[in-house]
């Protein structure tokens, strides 16, 4: 069945947003994201740098703050006067931790700013090196210079797993993957096997390096799942092989420093609690602390009754683990316990479950308290991992929200699930794009085909050759027939529209698209009917931007009819635009011919009739630019466009062969929904584009005003030209790579005052927001800061404003790189 049948489509979040309504969670709210996209070195951190002024000298410099590979440094003794700091590049810059100097016989030289203010150059260096931290040696020289830490776990790297089903024992594990920290790891001695597979983000409590477990007195032991797969003297040596290639994939102390630090606990065997099973995180469960191995670990078991039991569901805590509440948590947060598996009856009572056990709950106080201080909400949208099969990452959306506590509810997994329970903590969720980003396939949710005959029109078979007698004796018996088919109104039915490919498509539409279209759309309501070919003309296009301009609904014009939304995608970024639509029968064959004049085909190419074997404007003999030049007399007269053509986009006349540049994106731009503050988008523009963009029309340049000038705008006159050869696409060597237009700074941005940063603003199209920048008292130094999460959520911003804000700070921060920083 056609209706109930099911498609994986191209997966879009800014579209899959809008057409949801809901949100994204912030940025912000996964913290484990933010940690892992630090360059590994943080404000504070001193290192050795070259003096300017003399090359061979050193001196000791503080970082101030971080930029993706730029440091911005100060050199200690100046205090805290700023006008001496600078920027550096890690990878050209001579920059070295501390001590290198005096290892490699180098000078360390007071630098002349501040010869003055430091009389005593080794007493002063012994007081600002006590205690200091240097920036991570491993950062600053040899293979790993300017990497990103989380870059160092490469694929073939060693770390060491702990057993947290059964033990505290930890074993080899190997990375298999590294997807943004989510690291595939897979047991040593088991190359070739991915049953066992495991993945674990690299910042992971029960994950370490190599040598982690000798180091805290834990053994080195395969887990039980793997432990009968080889004999005991076969693991033994491939533990000695391990020690042996320690040092060519190990992964660097570093890597860990953010690692949530484990702390102690205060639970007892015994103890009784409400649990949720990481492995199965679907409900709440009465729990016990089943042995308590140290002062920082615990064995929890899920409370199963039944005698004939023969596994148990059991696995390690720490304090801070997710998932286990105090006794009662359940009924004071409204939510459903589920009883033990042979509990009698189903209603289910602490006090009575705990005299029956004979057990004690635990207190309060061995439970983290919780916050719902985290920035989810109800609705919002983000990606999850599939706790049944850790390899899909799946849309989720927040269903409930208890304390620190979400409630997803995954949507296009392989096999359905139940509302998952995690924490908002958990290294297991990531904000929207997080995929896409990190080149990992989300699994997009399933959409049903609908069937177009049901929903909006009768969509007939492919063209086929066929004589006048035979289509007219069809017509004629479907003439019969339409009442059986199609039951609706007659006002507002729509007679079936045909494409007449062999009538001229005019300098817009693709001939050979064209032909591919449906013999004819329709019978059936006038609004779906039409609806439905604008939006295969509108794909058939060369460029279907450009079609949808020409068809965008001017607001000049009288209305007439029904406003319909239609979309477009055009080199990767989505449009919108409201085109007019005649919601009347009398009416669509009046509609059909002006938007045929709208794009310059022939009249006859779409309409009620069908042209069998010669189209009455003769259109068949007419060629690109003799039918143009028919258009263009029209024009001439004044007229502006043809009769019934009307656009409310302001059009200019471009001079022939003018090249014109494209500003160089710098961000991934995509249709998002305007934030009615600040984003005042034409519509039939592109949504959330970078710059000013434009499609470089074939001798046309549109330019589009701000909403407040709009009651401005005159159309005026414009000219096409095209080639003889009808509907010939632009051919490849037409095609240039556009030079990406540089930003030239006339002053260093590092010493604007708010006022220049407001200047620079209102140059660009994100003019609206320069109010945001003089509110927030933003100089030059802080727009130099900003990214995109900061953007979103400090201003309150959608995407698709950050992202075009985002664009013109990275092109001050690179103009301000390659002409200030050196």
């Amino acid at each position: 069945d056609a209706g109930s049948s099911v498609e994986e489509m191209e997966f879009n979040w800014d579209e899959y947003l809008e057409d949801t309504g809901a949100t994204a969670a912030p940025h912000g709210s996964f913290k484990h994201v933010d940690t892992s996209l630090q360059n590994g070195f943080a404000p504070g951190m001193k290192l050795e740098v070259a003096v300017k002024s003399d090359q061979n000298t050193y001196w000791v410099a503080t970082i101030i703050t971080t930029c993706g590979q730029l440091l911005l440094l100060r050199y200690d003794g100046y205090g805290e006067d700023r006008k001496a700091d600078f920027w550096c590049d890690i990878m050209t810059a001579d920059l070295h931790p501390i001590g290198w100097c005096e290892q490699n016989k180098k000078i360390l030289k007071v630098p002349e700013g501040i010869k003055d203010k430091i009389p005593d150059q080794e007493e002063f260096l012994q007081q600002v090196l006590k205690g200091a931290c240097s920036a991570p040696a491993n950062l600053l020289e040899g293979l790993h210079r300017g990497k990103n830490p989380l870059d160092l776990i490469a694929p073939g790297s060693r770390l060491e797993l702990q057993n947290v089903r059964d033990s505290l024992e930890a074993w080899i594990v190997n990375v298999v993957e590294n997807v943004g920290g989510r690291l595939k790891l897979r047991y040593e001695g088991l190359e070739d096997s991915d049953k066992f597979d495991q993945w674990i983000f690299y910042l992971d409590p029960f994950l370490h390096q190599v040598g982690w477990a000798t180091q805290h007195g834990y053994s080195l032991q395969p887990p039980l799942a793997i432990r009968s797969l080889k004999s005991e003297a076969d693991w033994q040596e491939i533990l000695k092989k391990v020690k042996e290639e320690e040092e060519e994939s190990s992964v660097p102390t570093d890597v860990f420093k953010d690692k949530p630090v484990i702390g102690v606990h205060s639970f007892s065997e015994g103890m009784k609690l409400e649990a949720v099973d990481p492995v199965a995180p679907f409900v709440i469960s009465p729990a016990t602390v089943l042995k308590v191995y140290n002062e920082k670990y615990f064995m929890i078991e899920i409370d199963d009754l039944r005698p004939e039991r023969t596994t148990s569901q059991s696995y390690i805590c720490h304090v801070n683990s997710a998932g286990i509440f105090p006794v009662q948590w359940s009924l004071k947060n409204g939510l459903h316990l589920s009883p033990p598996p042979g509990y009698p009856g189903q209603d289910f009572d602490w006090a009575d479950y705990l005299k029956q056990c004979g057990a004690e709950a635990a207190p309060q106080s061995c439970f983290p308290l919780l916050t719902s201080d985290h920035g989810f909400k109800e609705n919002m949208k983000l990606e999850a991992v599939n706790p049944v099969d850790p390899e899909e990452v799946c849309i989720a959306t927040v269903t409930k929200l208890k304390d620190s506590y979400l409630w997803l509810q995954l949507e296009g997994s392989k096999k359905p699930v139940p509302d998952c329970i995690v924490s908002v903590e958990s290294m297991n969720i990531f904000p929207v794009g997080w995929c896409e980003t990190n080149g990992y396939q989300l699994r997009p949710p399933r959409k049903a085909i609908v069937n177009k005959q049901k929903k909006i029109a009768v969509v007939q078979p492919e063209k086929q050759i066929l004589s006048s007698r035979t289509v007219h004796d069809g017509l004629k018996n479907q003439e019969l027939n339409s009442s059986d088919s199609v039951v609706i109104n007659g006002k507002y039915c729509c007679p079936k529209i045909y494409f007449n490919h062999r009538c001229f498509s005019g300098p817009y539409l693709n001939k050979g698209r064209i032909a591919e279209l449906p013999q004819s759309v329709g019978p059936g309501n006038c609004v779906l009917v039409l609806k439905e070919v604008l939006t295969l003309l509108i794909n058939a296009a060369y460029k279907p931007s450009r079609v949808l301009r020409e068809l965008q609904l001017d607001e000049e014009a009288a209305w007439h009819g029904h406003g319909e939304t239609l979309k477009a995608k055009y080199k990767g970024k989505s449009y919108r635009a409201t085109v007019e639509v005649v919601r009347t029968a009398d009416r669509v064959a009046d509609f059909c011919r002006k938007t045929c004049i709208k794009l310059e085909c022939c009249p006859n190419l779409f309409g009620p009739q069908m042209v069998l074997d010669k189209c009455s404007e003769n259109c068949s003999v007419l060629t690109k630019t003799k039918y143009t030049h028919y258009y263009g007399k029209r024009k001439n007269k004044r007229i502006g466009r043809p009769p019934g053509g009307h656009s409310n986009l302001e059009v200019a006349m471009k001079k022939p062969n003018k090249r014109r540049k494209r500003r160089k994106h710098f961000f991934v731009h995509k249709k998002k929904r305007s934030s009615t503050s600040v984003d005042n988008t034409p519509a039939g523009s592109p949504q959330g584009s970078g710059a000013e963009e434009e499609d470089d029309q074939d001798e046309s340049e549109l330019s589009h005003s701000l909403a407040q000038d709009r009651d401005k705008r005159k159309r005026k006159l414009r000219t096409f030209s095209f080639s003889d050869d009808e509907n010939k696409p632009p051919s490849p060597k037409d095609i240039k790579m556009e030079v990406a237009e540089k930003l030239q700074l006339d002053s260093n941005p590092l010493e604007w005052s708010v006022a220049d940063v407001v200047r620079f603003l209102k140059s660009t199209d994100c003019a609206p927001l320069a109010r945001i920048f003089l509110d927030q008292e933003i100089d030059g130094q802080a727009l130099l800061l900003l990214t995109l999460p900061t953007v979103q959520e400090c201003m309150d911003l959608k995407l698709g404003p950050a992202i075009k804000l985002c664009h013109h700070i990275e092109r001050v921060k690179l103009a301000f790189y390659q002409q200030f920083a050196n």
